[in-house]
């Protein structure tokens, strides 16, 4: 079994969701109740990650992540995730500056998307998912359309993600309205599909709640997790 090395706290709910969900698929996957995943987490600040970004400094962020997954290596990890999204920014640079194979969220689920055949996907985020290219671009690179709020409607979902949804807060309200923003993009798009591009949305989009698929990036990342920790 493969040791997983899991950098955390990107928020803190969603750590403890993707803890949670990486024992649960594990056990379902190796048919026992008494099996138990191998792993390390390494807990960092999402604050700090939303402050380097804000003033551009993504180099500076790329260290940060690096120093994370090279703690996580040299404690035994035989490969690494990040459980957020939006860090992902930089994923490509901390995979140069460590050893160890890592797993890209944005990557999965655009090979998710792939398999259920979609081809026209909504995107919501933090304002730095929304409003960048990095998780845009495979989707885009394969032909597949990838469509997100307008400006003020980004700047909604953003300030209650770092408001409310990453200290673990769901008010009605806020659901309300996201799923009013999910409906203009059906409306204006035609999607197919809704990416909930932040580790804290399932928290609050529930797959009841839309007509079409919601693709939960947690979900879809814990999945090629355990199946990594799995391989020979």
């Amino acid at each position: 079994m493969k040791k997983l090395g899991m950098i955390g706290g990107t928020g803190p709910e969603s750590t403890v969701d993707y803890y949670q969900s990486i024992i649960s698929k594990f056990q379902e996957k190796t048919g026992s109740q008494e099996n138990l995943p191998e792993l390390l987490i390494y807990s960092i600040n999402m604050y700090k990650i939303f402050d380097l970004l804000q003033s551009g400094e993504e180099e500076e962020l790329a260290e940060y992540l690096a120093a994370a997954v090279l703690s996580l290596e040299r404690a035994g990890a035989d490969f690494a995730v990040i459980s957020a999204n939006t860090p992902h920014i930089v994923f490509d640079k901390v995979q140069q500056k460590v050893n160890i194979p890592m797993i890209s969220i944005v990557e999965g689920t655009y090979r998710k998307a792939e398999q259920l055949e979609l081809q026209k996907a909504g995107l919501l985020g933090t304002k730095f998912t929304m409003e960048n290219e990095f998780f845009k671009e495979p989707f885009t690179a394969n032909g597949k359309e990838i469509f997100v709020p307008n400006e003020t409607e980004q700047q909604y979902i953003h300030e209650k993600t770092v408001k409310e949804l990453e200290q673990g807060i769901v008010e009605d309200e806020t659901k309300k309205e996201f799923l009013a923003i999910a409906g203009k993009l059906i409306e204006r798009h035609n999607i197919d599909c809704l990416i909930l591009g932040c580790t804290e949305f399932p928290m609050i989009l529930k797959p009841e709640d839309l007509d079409i698929p919601l693709l939960n990036t947690v979900e879809i990342h814990v999945e090629e997790i355990v199946e990594m920790m799995l391989e020979d």
